[in-house]
């Protein structure tokens, strides 16, 4: 069975759907998993430690020292793990974790962790959907966590939204699915070259040309190409996003010019190339040295095409499966179909603005994929989501 052997350390938070978990890690026994339970002081108003015990088969954890004064060494506890499930995480664990916030047992633990983790979200609707939670929820994706996304359903305030916890099948299957060594090693000896983000390109030492590229869907492909045990090389151009992940060899740069430089130093080792930079076509000819100054009713910059990076890397594809990006709002199809083919891609990703939570800026992404002989429509995902699926398509071309 996949998770025989496998020690999976269960951090239960104080919400009311931490009595889902016994069923949880009685499956995960039965499957042969060794489980140990840590609990958040709240979580202990929500279950029973004898119960979890009892079906764990080993002493539940929720203080620094046991009631005999032995220390519950976090540390140890940590490095024992294959992985660590937090479920429920609730909203005040989830900000601890992703700040470092370290006052109980659990999140020192998951401090000290060097494992995957995976995060099962659970409470009500309006936190689910408030701006705080979903940055903290992004930023634990930028870590390299797993995120195992709250379902649509009746809440403990009765009222009916996303917020309730995964269903402990979905979550059980989700670890199987990530110790699944087809799917976890999908990738490995492969080298992933990814670019992300936009590019600027100056006007003069203050002003520049830009897009509102993120840069969150490759750092998520980036992630998720790590996963699946690629060597990744990320390029991304101007971006808030980071990524704590020591697989992911990262390299920051500005202008288009610079990342047309770095995707060569490194375009001839890819295996794999997804080009998912907002490149700017266009560059000011000349660059002042100065900050220009507001003094006429009109300014004329003349621009001059930049170097075409994704041509370019169509043109001297050898053993690359090459994947390029195309925003359209107009036209959709026909203009991503004459991409693909102009630049000698071997599948183009079609992103329409005029999709509602799709394209710059969001969390969210509605695509399409398309090669020379098929086209394959996804609804509207997390961009984490949306990572799995080019993934997945890319997997089942190279893999054939």
């Amino acid at each position: 069975m996949i998770l025989e052997g496998k020690k999976i350390l269960v951090c239960i938070c104080g919400g009311i759907a931490a009595y889902k978990i016994n069923h949880l890690i009685r499956d995960f026994v039965k499957k042969g998993a060794e489980v140990q339970a840590l609990l958040t002081p709240a979580a202990e108003d929500f279950v029973s430690k004898l119960t979890i015990s009892t079906l764990s088969k080993k002493p539940v954890y929720s203080q620094f020292y046991s009631e005999n004064g032995t220390w519950n060494n976090h540390v140890e506890l940590a490095l024992w793990a294959d992985v660590m499930l937090v479920a429920p995480c609730t909203a005040n664990t989830l900000a601890k974790m992703v700040h470092g916030i370290c006052d109980n047992l659990v999140i020192a633990s998951y401090l000290s962790t060097k494992c995957p983790v995976f995060i099962a979200p659970a409470m009500d609707l309006d936190m689910y959907q408030h701006p705080s939670t979903k940055q903290n929820l992004e930023l634990a994706e930028d870590y390299g966590h797993f995120i195992i996304p709250a379902e649509t359903g009746e809440l403990a305030s009765g009222l009916i939204g996303q917020g309730r916890m995964a269903e402990p099948e979905t979550i059980a299957s989700e670890i199987e699915k990530f110790f699944n060594s087809s799917f976890s090693h999908q990738l490995h000896g492969k080298t992933v070259l990814i670019t992300a983000g936009p590019t600027y390109e100056a006007i003069d030492p203050v002003r520049f040309i830009g897009n509102h590229s993120s840069g969150k869907m490759g750092f998520s492909l980036a992630e998720e190409a790590s996963k699946r045990g690629a060597k990744v090389i990320l390029i991304t151009g101007p971006s808030a996003q980071i990524t704590s992940n020591k697989n992911i060899e990262i390299h920051r740069v500005t202008s288009a010019k610079e990342m047309f430089d770095q995707v060569f130093k490194h375009y001839d080792q890819a295996d794999i190339a997804i080009a998912s930079a907002a490149v700017a076509d266009y560059a000011p000819k000349e660059v002042a040295r100065e900050k220009i100054k507001k003094n006429d009713d009109s300014l004329t910059i003349e621009l001059v095409k930049n170097p075409d990076i994704l041509k370019t890397m169509g043109e001297r594809k050898t053993k690359q499966f090459l994947a390029g990006f195309a925003l359209e709002t107009e036209n959709e199809l026909e203009n991503a179909k004459a991409k693909l083919i102009r630049k000698n891609l071997d599948m183009i990703v079609l992103n329409s603005l005029k999709d509602e939570g799709a394209g710059f800026k969001t969390a969210t992404n509605k695509i399409t994929i398309l090669t020379p002989s098929e086209i394959n429509e996804f609804p509207l995902k997390n961009k984490s989501e949306v990572a799995k699926d080019i993934l997945d398509f890319i997997a089942s071309q190279i893999l054939k």
